[in-house]
């Protein structure tokens, strides 16, 4: 006798489990030559809760969708307990997200995640996020004409669809990836760099520096204050707390060149902060997740191969001097820095798509948007 096949949700419990939760992905894009696969150790410590940063602040749960008993969809449903505080509701956010082209499984994941979060009290679901506030967040809605940048996420183009379908409305303003040539010859870079001399003339006491290693403790406080204050402008900002730096900064200190860490100061105190980073997704996509033994020694023959393009994944600026010009000065010295470096392009990523600060600046600069990610959320019915 035919009959409906059966959808199961099931939590990651064990060790194996947890192995098939993070392997998922690579049976959703096999054929995807624009995927970066994440690196497995990297992710198993994410979602560990002894060791991944987001359960100083939070809990989450892991499930497997099956379907006639093999994997066919992954979820994380979770709660943000400093978003929790500061809007005085629970809500539930989701991540991990991943199905097969198959709208029964996700339907059957999402009627579940209602469930979960409705059992606890929660008011909506939002996402995606995967245990971190920036790394692959968003559902990629737009570009997929070249790989993602690092911390910038790739999904199906039916992921919107299913979501939409399940009744998740857009929250909040998409997530702009913008692409910039580095080329100090181009006529609009160089009135930049004419325009930032003249901040300079004008203002002895604004000046730009790199990060301080040595001052790690203190340069992450600075972070802070800068993204909060420089941020909370922003519609439904949740403020950071040191823990969400510190798991943006610590993974990268091996990674970046210092010099391309900028501080802006005024007088000597923090004012902005703009940081550029290698994007070594364009070394990850060969690397296979680093799954394997062979794949180490994949590794070992790209470890000299240098990154042509520079990810910044922030620029944020303490709100009094945002119509002062210390702005230009982050953007001439990076561009100076940068193209020294034999850096061709950079990625700036994400921005809010109404953003007031970076968006004209970009703009300005001849920067184009290469990818859009969208941000949903549902009440929980």
């Amino acid at each position: 006798m035919g009959g409906e096949r059966m959808i199961e949700i099931r939590p990651v419990l064990s060790p194996r489990e947890r192995n098939a939760f993070l392997t998922f992905p690579w049976k959703i894009y096999r054929n995807d030559p624009l995927w970066v696969p994440p690196v497995m150790r990297e992710r198993a410590k994410l979602i560990d809760p002894h060791r991944g940063p987001f359960f100083k602040n939070g809990t989450a749960d892991l499930f497997i969708a099956c379907k006639d008993d093999r994997p066919a969809g992954t979820i994380c449903l979770a709660e943000d307990w400093n978003n929790t505080r500061h809007k005085g509701q629970a809500e539930c956010m989701f991540g991990f997200l991943e199905c097969i082209r198959d709208y029964s499984v996700f339907e059957s994941m999402f009627q579940f995640a209602e469930v979960w979060a409705a059992g606890r009290n929660m008011k909506s679901i939002y996402g995606p996020y995967n245990l971190d506030r920036e790394d692959s967040r968003g559902i990629l809605i737009e570009g997929r004409d070249r790989p993602p940048a690092l911390y910038c996420g790739h999904h199906p183009p039916y992921y919107r669809e299913f979501l939409e379908r399940f009744g998740f409305m857009k929250d909040g303003e998409d997530g702009l990836a913008y692409a910039i040539d580095i080329d100090l010859t181009q006529p609009r870079v160089r009135r930049l760099m004419r325009v930032a001399d003249q901040v300079r003339a004008r203002n002895p006491r604004f000046t730009v520096r790199s990060a301080i290693l040595k001052e790690k403790e203190a340069e992450i406080d600075r972070i802070l204050l800068l993204q909060n204050r420089g941020l909370e402008h922003m519609p439904g900002m949740v403020p950071y707390t040191r823990s969400d730096i510190e798991s943006m900064i610590l993974p990268l200190l091996d990674l970046v060149d210092l010099d391309l860490v900028l501080f802006a100061e005024v007088n000597g105190e923090p004012a902005g902060f703009f940081p550029g980073i290698p994007n070594y997704n364009e070394i990850l996509i060969h690397l296979n997740g680093l799954r394997y033994p062979w794949d180490y020694l994949r590794a070992l023959y790209y470890r000299n191969k240098k990154p042509t393009s520079l990810s910044i994944k922030s620029i944020v600026m303490l709100p009094e001097y945002w119509e002062s010009g210390l702005a230009l000065l982050l953007f001439d010295e990076m561009a100076r820095r940068a193209a020294a470096r034999g850096y061709t392009w950079a990625d700036l990523s994400l921005t809010g798509e109404d953003n007031v600060d970076t968006r004209p600046l970009a703009h300005h600069m001849g920067a184009q948007v290469y990818k859009r990610y969208r941000f949903y959320r549902k009440p929980v019915d």
